[in-house]
């Protein structure tokens, strides 16, 4: 069954990255951050009245609360970059650095959650580590980088943070329902992405936002909590190393809708790339 919540986590993850591209393109990226995580904290507290999990919001223990926290700072974080990355970079050049995580993750889990480790995680990690490399066009960096844009720099720094939230999430999930604790972990993220956004002064620039914007961002955001519900139950039975990789595969589902709606096209060697990632990535299923 983690399998399964895994690869919808994965579907709606792709679904997500496309509608706030949209979204983003007339909206500061910060703003859009904090107005999504809106809609997020509302579908999942919903879920958790509706299947009555806070029932069991007395149960939980201190260290469980701690490591929701923290990883709610750290997807605040991820998410804060990563939009600030889409903003200025083509999704097909965001996405592929932002995925590159599971590596880092794969090792972390490893070595901190004791997850085991096998010839197949490892050669999983070549491939996927390979994939991502040839997904990232140089030419276009380079080109990027002369221009003065920093999307490059976003994205790392996303990837970085999920890496960490999935860890942490992994910890803080433990003993307490995966719908609580994603909501839980849902308030810390708005509370960050709101104080940001004051501090910066965006907040006046709410009333400008168009209403395609705020369709998309909505529908954004509607995505991103059914991805973190899918997500952290995975998580919750299964191992890190595996769901995380599994979860990340949203990258076909996202490079699919924005040859479709973007117009943004692969070349021959990030197609290779793509075909390694997903080759790496079934491997760790057997």
């Amino acid at each position: 069954m983690w399998i399964v919540l895994a690869f919808a986590s994965a579907f709606f993850a792709g679904v997500m990255s496309i509608m706030a591209k949209v979204g983003l393109k007339n909206t500061d990226s910060n703003l859009a951050t904090a107005l999504r995580t809106v809609v997020v904290l509302v579908f999942a507290w919903t879920i958790v009245f509706i299947t009555g999990s806070y029932i069991t919001l007395k149960d939980v223990e201190i260290k469980s609360v701690i490591f929701l926290v923290l990883s709610g700072f750290t997807t605040g974080g991820a998410w804060l970059c990563y939009f600030k990355a889409l903003k200025t970079g083509d999704v097909n050049k965001v996405v592929p650095i932002d995925k590159s995580s599971v590596i880092l993750t794969m090792l972390l889990s490893m070595f901190l959650l004791g997850e085991e480790f096998s010839i197949v995680k490892v050669c999983a990690m070549i491939l996927i580590g390979v994939g991502t490399y040839l997904m990232i066009e140089r030419k276009q960096i380079a080109s990027d980088e002369s221009k003065g844009n920093k999307w490059i720099i976003y994205a790392i720094l996303a990837a970085v943070f999920a890496s960490l939230t999935a860890i942490l999430g992994k910890v803080g999930i433990e003993g307490i329902e995966s719908n609580l604790g994603t909501a839980i972990r849902t308030i810390v993220v708005l509370i960050m992405a709101w104080f940001i956004v004051f501090i910066q002064g965006k907040h006046k620039e709410i009333k400008n936002i168009d209403n395609k914007s705020w369709l998309f961002l909505g529908l954004s955001g509607l995505a991103t909590g059914l991805s973190w519900l899918c997500f952290y139950s995975a998580l919750q039975q299964g191992p890190v190393s595996i769901v995380l990789p599994i979860d990340k595969l949203s990258i076909l589902v996202t490079i699919a809708f924005s040859y479709f709606f973007l117009k943004e096209k692969l070349k021959k060697l990030p197609l290779l790339g793509l075909t390694l990632i997903i080759t790496g990535t079934l491997a760790l299923l057997f």
